[in-house]
């Protein structure tokens, strides 16, 4: 890694910073924060030393109606509205007046959040005049011999630690000595940020749970305090939510790199797995002499070899720190900017950044919030799927930035934005990202990145703009939200116009983008590019069309659902239709097989794949795990109907683990583990030609022949090799 001076890469302009962007206070090196009162701490770096800020603050909130009795101080801003501004001498206070005001039914503007109320009043943000590796990252992972930590026997093995500092350690020992060394590790080299893969769901419940059978404690806090899980919430990006249980460590931020490359990935789907070796394999961060072992029999091998799993330990913290790298700048850069921490950031939606954004500005203008519009249906984008199959020479064209090109070029914005400070922010972060996309490419190392992280987390929070407009949210406006789409249809429709005007055959239109079979004429790159440039002629000045990739072929089955065949051999699959990691083993390999013989024209070879997996399950060939599935405990799985199918399997399971789960003949869920030669084996055929049929748009009417229903005329031909197989 590159060495490089944070100060020479701060947060661009700093010498004329925009407070509505970047907060009025210039204060930098923020890499903690616990909000107390009347004080809150402030942990800041400066020259790689801590040091803690003690800053005099007070909880607040904001109401449309005004308290006869309130127990702290009012006042009463500019506007209409959420105009009423409460502020307390306590948390108790703040907690009170919140009460009063929800039964008498007022409307307010209340974050349970002490560290977002701090910032938002401050204008202090975090990482201010810091790069990525300016503040002290560590990372752990742990080595167990069950999935469980109260399952019988269960005991943390290893724990591996490492920093960006050069810090590493594979820590053993009985489980007491085990977290006596972590605890020292981590008052020792005090780290600002604690990552982990898969972090909030399993290593961070798994080492509570032992510490507190063995007697042990995690004084991680930088108060020595030990960590605090949450109610489980959900963390959105595009268009679907991932549970997970949020912890809180005193005066640290907590980061899971396996939410972090789940958002990083929904753009691209180039990737197959999220776990880390297949994560650091794809993106090339695997180490030349990776160990690679079965975690299923870690007791074992770490009887055998400690020497080895200590390795492998390892290089799964130089993994993470690595994938860190790649998935978590945006998040980090967003913090400079939006009045949360850094934590609550990297796992919270982008519109409520924009919320933040607002409110902050807001109240240093001591102008009241609105009351949200009432909602309504809002036309959406206009998607059409035209053609499906497999499609040779395929290009994309895409709008840049679509919506907010539009919001600027035609300037739609929240009609409740009295201060004017919405379209403006846009505009602003705009600029910068342009500018940041402009140092990137003439920078490399080191440098490069940061420019790339910090023109990602522009783009973050430039697309949430349009989102913001139709949701409940204090500037809401679904009536400009949707001026913002109607006009999007008809720039996208005059793309698919004049493409098809042209001579191409349009493929798929998506909102912004649209995929296309060019004219004959345009072969190479540069051919396409002119034509895009040819194309984009019917197009207003300020929206700009972009040649955005170009394929051997695509393999279309439905509206975002689809595989994009390289012309250097990669595979990029869009949607569930093919890739779903809900997905059993023995149907991801067919689709995956099936895709491969599709692309090299060997369609009819299906028949022969789809028949041979067919009759594994008919004989029970398969292995348990090939159709086992991987499914989180949550509380709707541990009431209801879910739990009559697999009561006895969820038996001592806790909210939050994994389970490997089966279909048992009786129609009950068992355990992995349980395994007894007791699987569905008509369910899991009738499964396999569901994964068939997603392939049907691209067969057409072929598909019947080439993937029969194992309730037909072929179950008398299964049933009939299976005998042929008993009786030889």
């Amino acid at each position: 890694m590159d060495s490089y001076n944070d100060s020479e890469m701060a947060l661009d302009d700093k010498a004329s910073a925009n407070p509505a962007l970047s907060g009025a206070n210039t204060l930098e090196g923020v890499v903690g924060l616990e909000a107390r009162t009347p004080v809150a701490l402030l942990y800041r770096r400066i020259n790689d030393e801590l040091e803690v800020d003690e800053v005099p603050w007070r909880p607040w909130l904001l109401s449309a109606q005004q308290l006869s009795e309130a127990p702290g101080d009012v006042t009463h801003l500019d506007g209409t509205g959420h105009c009423w501004l409460y502020q307390f001498d306590g948390e108790d206070d703040f907690h009170s007046a919140r009460d009063a005001l929800r039964e008498a039914h007022a409307g307010i503007v209340a974050y349970p959040s002490l560290q977002r109320q701090f910032l938002i009043s401050t204008g202090i943000t975090f990482f201010k005049g810091m790069a990525f590796d300016g503040p002290r990252r560590m990372q752990i992972d742990i080595e167990t011999n069950a999935l469980g930590p109260r399952s019988p026997g269960a005991k943390c093995l290893m724990v591996a630690v490492s920093d960006n500092r050069g810090f590493q350690e594979a820590v053993a020992g009985d489980e007491p000595e085990i977290f006596e060394r972590l605890n020292a590790i981590i008052a020792e080299r005090d780290p600002d940020i604690i990552e982990g893969h898969n972090f909030y769901s399993f290593d961070m419940p798994f080492l509570a749970a032992r510490a507190e059978a063995c007697g042990a404690e995690m004084r991680w806090g930088r108060d020595l305090s030990l960590p605090c899980f949450g109610q489980e919430r959900n963390m959105p990006f595009g268009g679907i939510t991932r549970p997970y249980i949020p912890v809180h460590i005193q005066g640290r931020s907590i980061i899971d790199t396996l939410l972090g490359v789940q958002r990083y990935d929904v753009a691209r789907g180039e990737l197959t797995s999220h776990g880390l070796k297949d994560v650091a394999i794809q993106l090339g961060i695997a180490p030349e002499d990776r160990v690679y072992l079965d975690a299923k029999n870690m007791e074992r091998l770490w009887r055998e070899d400690p020497e080895r799993v200590k390795a492998y330990a390892l290089q799964d913290v130089y993994e993470t720190g690595e994938l860190a790298r790649i998935v978590m700048p945006p998040d980090f850069y967003v913090s400079q900017m939006v009045p949360d921490t850094y934590q609550a950031n990297a796992t919270g939606g982008t519109g409520e950044k924009i919320n933040l954004l607002l409110v902050r500005e807001y109240l240093r203008q001591r102008r009241a919030l609105p009351v949200p519009k009432p909602g309504r249906t809002v036309t959406g984008g206009y998607t059409e799927l035209k053609r499906t199959g497999l499609i040779e020479r395929v290009v994309k064209a895409d709008v840049e930035s679509l919506y907010p090109s539009l919001m600027l070029s035609r300037n739609i914005a929240p009609s409740s934005d009295t201060l004017g400070v919405f379209l403006p922010l846009l505009r602003e972060l705009t600029r910068r990202r342009l500018d940041a996309k402009a140092r990137k490419a003439a920078t490399q190392g080191a440098e490069r990145t940061y420019w790339d992280g910090l023109q990602a987390s522009f783009k973050i929070l430039i697309n949430s703009f349009y989102g913001y407009l139709g949701t409940n949210s204090l500037f809401n406006d679904p009536d400009a939200a949707e001026r913002v789409t109607l006009g999007g249809q008809e720039i996208i429709r005059a793309v698919e116009a004049e493409l098809e005007r042209t001579g191409s055959s349009v493929i798929e239109v998506d909102t912004d983008g649209v995929y296309f079979q060019p004219p004959r004429e345009a072969v190479s790159e540069a051919e396409e590019e002119d034509y895009i440039r040819s194309v984009a002629r019917v197009l207003p000045e300020a929206i700009h069309l972009a040649h955005d990739g170009r394929w051997k072929a695509m393999i279309s089955l439905k509206v975002k659902n689809y595989v994009l065949l390289g012309y250097d051999g990669r595979r990029i699959y869009r949607g569930a239709a093919l890739r779903s990691r809900a997905d059993e083993r023995f149907g991801q390999q067919f689709l995956t097989e099936a895709v491969d013989l599709i692309a090299d024209g060997r369609t009819e070879e299906i028949k022969a794949l789809y028949m041979a997996c067919l009759r594994r399950i008919h004989r029970g060939e398969l292995r348990p795990e090939e159709f086992a599935r991987r499914e989180r405990v949550t509380e709707k799985s541990l009431q209801g109907r879910s739990l009559q199918r697999a009561q006895k399997a969820l038996q001592g399971a806790e909210r939050g683990e994994y389970v490997r789960l089966y279909r048992r003949l009786d129609g009950t869920l068992a355990r992995l583990e349980d395994y007894a030669s007791d699987e569905d084996r008509e369910y899991l055929e009738d499964k396999l030609y569901k994964f068939a049929q997603r392939l049907a748009p691209a067969l057409e009417d072929r598909f019947e022949l080439l993937c029969p229903s194992p309730r037909g005329p072929i179950k008398q031909e299964l049933d009939g090799q299976q005998s042929l197989d008993l009786f030889s």
